[in-house]
């Protein structure tokens, strides 16, 4: 793989909470981290940790699916059914206490894909990627 050209500037990844169970405030601009045990999401309001062993489903599409809306569940900040071209959606639900927990982040599909791989190695489940190309 070539090494970035000289002079460009490297800008870190960005993850945008779009929606979730979590009392994080919609538009939360944050990182995604992979530690060894579980996978996660800090913004400047808080963070979201699912270990991956909890993980139930991990979705990559162009909108959140209907079977992610339609759940009921404590949502903080309820997902919509907008639709984008640019920026995918990763929804990822994970168990907490024997109830379902929701994470929607809004991310680039260049920003995301080199993160697809070793989400896959560390859970030991697919992510259900849907892309419009």
């Amino acid at each position: 793989m070539a090494a970035p050209a000289a002079g460009r500037s490297h800008r870190t990844p960005q993850f945008v909470y779009a929606a979730g169970t979590e009392a994080l405030p919609e538009g939360c601009e944050g990182k995604l981290e992979l530690l060894q045990t579980a996978l996660v999401f800090e913004c400047s309001q808080g963070r979201v940790t699912a270990p991956y062993t909890s993980i139930t489903l991990m979705q990559y599409h162009p909108k959140v699916s209907r079977e992610v809306r339609k759940m009921k569940l404590k949502w903080a900040v309820k997902p919509t059914s907008e639709s984008s071209k640019h920026n995918l959606f990763f929804t990822l639900l994970f168990s907490v206490d024997g109830g379902t927990q929701a994470m929607i982040l809004r991310v680039l599909p260049e920003t995301m894909r080199p993160y697809l791989a070793e989400i896959e190695l560390r859970t030991g489940h697919r992510v259900d990627v849907e892309q419009l190309y």
